[in-house]
């Protein structure tokens, strides 16, 4: 297996992070975004990236991974669906998990592969199921502490 690290992104990187996110979504099983693809480009450049320490999996020059993390939150961690399973995934949850003590982040209820994953790299769902997001979705919260 080719063991692509992580970095840091990059301001340049806004572009392929959004068509990333976009892509992964209309994959996974979770309901549609709410934004129009110039709303996602705009808010990765301009709020995303800003706001929070956000970081990309590259395979060449095509972008695999992102992860976007605010203190203690994993606000976002997409993977290209083609690049699933080859561990890109684990290694952003890796590196979280080991710049802090504990993490909380939310995912959809309907998205058993994530729910999965979560659960299997030491995260415990905290709570009832919520639909206060943009996409009036059921969503679970997951914890982990080390």
């Amino acid at each position: 297996m080719n063991e692509l690290m992580p970095r840091r992104a990059r301001r340049g990187d806004a572009p392929a992070i959004a068509e990333l996110w976009l892509h992964a979504r209309r994959t996974a099983e979770i309901p549609a975004a709410v934004h129009g693809e110039a709303e996602v480009h705009s808010w990765v450049a301009d709020l995303l990236l800003p706001s929070s320490e956000v970081w990309v999996v590259t395979d060449g020059e095509e972008l695999v991974a992102m992860m976007a993390l605010r203190d203690e939150s994993i606000d976002q961690l997409y993977v290209s669906p083609q690049h699933q399973r080859r561990g890109h995934g684990r290694r952003l949850l890796e590196l979280a998990q080991a710049r802090s003590s504990a993490l909380e982040l939310w995912t959809f209820e309907s998205n058993s592969a994530a729910r999965h994953f979560y659960e299997a790299h030491g995260f415990s769902q905290s709570g009832p199921p919520s639909d206060e997001n943009e996409e009036r979705a059921p969503a679970l919260r997951y914890r982990w502490r080390r």
